[in-house]
């Protein structure tokens, strides 16, 4: 992806507060281990030049408050994402691609809940031509029919053709009924996902997130490419 012009990284002060559950609901009992209750998270990433990845963690700290990590430049997955058109064909525009990345890890590393964004964009320089986002989502399963499962998603794009600028917010909701929590009450994850396509081929992602119950050790991982 081409570079942004400017650097835009917002890894926001985040809270964490014990979820409290509805009044009709029996209180879930809660799992072995330090709870560092619910927690909101939000960050936004600047696009990466071509053949690069922009990434940022943030890890749940023993004293149960977020420890942002640094933003890296590492090389992308699967090289250049970015792609211009022939010379030939220079005239009809050209079309940039832009892919993200939202996903929570446990303290062993292991994926829970991801949201995932891919867009192309075709450009003049001045007018978006076409714009497309599509989003997936993926979390972890354990054996039994057991562990995450998908709750809701949702997308919605604002332009598609003709514009300046076309925005793109993607949202999963994720819960959790396994080894770690019987009942399907204790655990949820929410993520936010938001991207801005510019007539000028450049890109940018936020993102947020939700927690009604974090662990020592978690980690959420954002990336741009």
């Amino acid at each position: 992806m081409l570079a942004a012009g400017a650097l835009a990284l917002a890894a926001a002060p985040a809270t964490a507060a014990t979820a409290g559950t509805g009044a009709a609901a029996a209180p879930a009992p809660a799992p072995a281990g330090k709870d560092c209750g619910a927690l909101k998270l939000t960050g936004a990433l600047p696009a990466p030049p071509a053949g690069m990845a922009v990434q940022q963690q943030v890890t749940v700290g023993a004293d149960c408050k977020p420890v942002p990590g640094e933003v890296r430049f590492v090389p992308a997955k699967g090289g250049v994402t970015s792609k211009a058109r022939t010379a030939a064909a220079a005239d009809a525009g050209t079309t940039r691609r832009f892919k993200s990345s939202n996903e929570w890890f446990d303290c062993c590393n292991i994926r829970m809940t991801g949201l995932y964004t891919t867009s192309s964009w075709t450009t003049d320089g001045t007018r978006i031509s076409a714009a497309n986002t599509d989003a997936t989502q993926q979390w972890n399963r354990e054996p039994w029919d057991a562990g995450w499962s998908l709750k809701s998603a949702t997308k919605n794009t604002d332009l598609s053709a003709d514009g300046t600028v076309s925005h793109t917010q993607a949202d999963a909701e994720f819960t959790y009924k396994g080894i770690f929590d019987v009942t399907g009450l204790w655990y949820a994850n929410t993520m936010h996902s938001y991207l801005d396509l510019s007539a000028d081929g450049t890109a940018t992602c936020r993102f947020e997130t939700e927690t009604r119950h974090t662990f020592i050790g978690w980690n959420w991982q954002h990336s741009c490419q």
